[in-house]
């Protein structure tokens, strides 16, 4: 569907839908469901749990050894975490 169209049909101008698709602006929630029902769809929202990177039980397990030993580990995570570094190469960015 062509800007124009969109903008008959949802009631937003042509302007404010090309800043939008361009990233230079965020469109408000209102806005976007009025886009989205242009379209055919609704918009609605949904509690869930967000995702998570932490590793949680690693942190456990850690936590659980003996300071000494956390200490060790951490050392050695240093060293291969230096190592890696140095053996990377820079790459230039491209154009």
């Amino acid at each position: 569907m062509s800007q124009r169209r969109l903008a008959a049909a949802s009631g937003v101008s042509q302007e404010e839908i090309a800043r939008i698709e361009s990233g230079h602006v965020d469109p408000r929630t209102r806005t976007l469901g009025r886009l989205l029902a242009a379209c055919g769809y609704e918009l609605s929202a949904a509690e869930r749990p967000t995702a998570s990177s932490v590793d949680r039980a690693a942190i456990r397990r850690l936590l659980a050894l003996p300071r000494a030993e956390r200490t060790r580990v951490y050392l050695a995570e240093n060293r291969n975490a230096l190592a890696f570094l140095a053996s990377a190469r820079r790459v230039p960015p491209s154009a």
